[in-house]
């Protein structure tokens, strides 16, 4: 098991643990148990059992110059990522996306020589619950 990110949330005395970790459903279960015999510790949560979103951010130094810099700049243009810093001989890109995102983004910059790699973690959140919208407001809608 890894720490994954402490992040702040709305109520300033609490804050989100996201921790990331791998095993079977034994382990993860034995996880949670342990996690929540902890004091200050008000609730648990397995979000791999629900419907959720994770994210990672990154900030990468990529050395390049003249033609390659334009090249990168395409690059990161289609991945969720951006550059958001210019320097003589190098960008610095921020990307935010799931893990395999952010893999296929390192792995595309590589060649290019890849500087420095700072991970911020995986955050995570479970999604909110799908709007039901009644038959009757859908066909108002289709008359219109």
């Amino acid at each position: 098991m890894r720490l994954g990110t402490v992040a702040e949330t709305l109520d300033s005395q609490v804050s989100r643990v996201t921790l990331v970790t791998s095993g079977d459903d034994h382990t993860v279960e034995q996880i949670v148990k342990q996690l929540n015999k902890q004091v200050r510790v008000l609730s648990v949560t397995d979000l791999t059992v629900l419907d959720h979103i994770e994210r990672e951010l990154v900030l990468i130094h990529v050395r390049v110059e003249g033609d390659e810099r334009r090249q990168v700049m395409n690059l990161v243009d289609m991945f969720p990522a951006r550059v958001i810093d210019f320097s003589e001989n190098g960008l610095t890109i921020e990307a935010t996306g799931d893990r395999m995102k952010v893999k296929a983004l390192l792995d595309q910059l590589t060649p290019f020589g890849i500087h420095e790699v700072v991970r911020a973690g995986t955050l995570a959140i479970p999604r909110l619950p799908a709007a039901k919208v009644r038959d009757d407001l859908l066909q108002s809608f289709a008359t219109i």
